[in-house]
């Protein structure tokens, strides 16, 4: 619980909300932030968990339209398209232990791509993990995952 303890210097709060929940995730998160500066929303290893079916772009979207001009948005997903076969094998053992509600889904780079729609990306752009900033012992091969940086102008 140390984490959530808030002091002077700045305030820690927890929002128990499904990302489908963008309304009561931007309400709760405006008791803590103040949304009318630039934030990051960093979507790290959870929009595999939302499936097509769930429109995970448009819920990206929404979010991105709730935070003001400046803000940055974070994202890392688990992709198909990078060593697919071994991928597709990890992602039919991991949902063979999950519900069929919360069913892991990778994505390709054009797919991930798509959460960057009207956003300026950050350099290196969207890219596997391990070039994102090369030198520190990660490798892309390592991480079969895309991630990038963006701010929404």
């Amino acid at each position: 619980m140390r984490l959530l303890t808030s002091t002077p210097q700045g305030a820690t709060a927890y929002v128990d909300a499904d990302l489908r929940a963008t309304g009561k995730i931007l309400a709760e998160a405006a008791r803590t932030l103040d949304l009318s500066r630039p934030i990051a929303v960093m979507l790290l290893a959870i929009l595999q968990l939302i499936p097509d079916a769930d429109d995970p772009h448009a819920l990206v979207a929404e979010v991105m339209a709730g935070v003001p001009s400046g803000s940055y948005l974070v994202i890392s997903h688990p992709a198909s398209d990078l060593a697919a076969k071994e991928m597709g094998e990890m992602a039919k053992r991991l949902n063979e232990h999950m519900s069929p509600a919360s069913q892991a889904m990778f994505r390709t780079e054009a797919q991930v791509r798509r959460f960057f729609d009207g956003l300026d990306m950050v350099e290196p752009g969207l890219v596997h993990m391990g070039q994102w900033r090369p030198g520190y012992g990660v490798t892309g091969r390592d991480l079969p995952t895309y991630c990038g940086v963006a701010r929404k102008p």
